[in-house]
């Protein structure tokens, strides 16, 4: 009989799914047997699962997944693709994808709510592949998206407080568009976005340091291999 999970679809448009399933078949085909992966959020991540999901009828291949969202975990479920947690493992490498990334590799992630177990997962992981397109690249970070900071909700005054101390020019609490009231993340936090007229490289341990803040999603100067999915 079929369940609710094996009834999923990817529920949004998948924008450039050409260039998301060529690079989807390029991740899939460096999967080794016996590897544990970090996986990401978003669509081209979901696109990647369907390749190495194929992988593990076709060749039996032993792989297991370390999800960074409950959605992608019920996709790995439907797929067949066994899970893990970091209480068994860590990462032997990671796929991801990226809202901004700069021309020093620096990043702005976070849309889906998941930024914090996606920082988690690319620090224990020793290899992180970051899957963009052209769209995705600019000169400054904050050029088209504000920096997301997951807030314990309790704090959030005192961490609007703290951000517009740091610098903050605006923040704003993110709604949600399939419920009433704001977007919760996958911790059960609330999601501030926050723009800075300044991006210095101090800025994401500033963020960190004011309490009540649980991650941000901006990423410096962290170990990543960026894979550019053609338009």
């Amino acid at each position: 009989m079929d369940s609710l999970i094996s009834q999923l679809e990817w529920s949004g448009e998948i924008i450039n799914k050409s260039g998301k399933q060529k690079v989807g078949l390029e991740i899939a085909s460096m999967v080794k047997d016996g590897d544990v992966l970090g996986v990401g959020s978003g669509s081209t991540v979901y696109m990647a699962l369907l390749a190495i999901a194929d992988r593990i009828k076709t060749e039996r291949i032993n792989v297991k997944a370390i999800p960074t969202s409950l959605e992608i975990s019920m996709f790995c479920s439907k797929l067949g693709i066994p899970l893990t947690t970091l209480f068994e493992h860590t990462p032997d490498w990671l796929f991801d994808g990226a809202d901004e990334v700069d021309p020093n590799n620096n990043l702005i992630k976070g849309r889906g709510g998941a930024m914090f177990k996606e920082k988690l997962l690319i620090s224990a992981s020793t290899v992180n592949y970051i899957i963009v397109d052209d769209s995705k690249k600019v000169e400054k970070l904050g050029t088209n998206f504000p920096i997301p900071v997951e807030v314990f909700p309790q704090a959030l005054l005192h961490v609007e407080k703290g951000l517009k101390a740091i610098g903050a020019t605006a923040v704003k609490l993110r709604p949600a568009k399939g419920k009433d009231g704001p977007i919760i993340t996958e911790n059960g936090n609330l999601i501030l976005d926050c723009n800075f007229s300044e991006m210095h490289n101090e800025l994401e341990k500033d963020i960190k340091t004011i309490t009540g803040v649980i991650e941000s999603g901006l990423f410096i100067g962290y170990n990543l291999n960026i894979l550019m999915a053609a338009n």
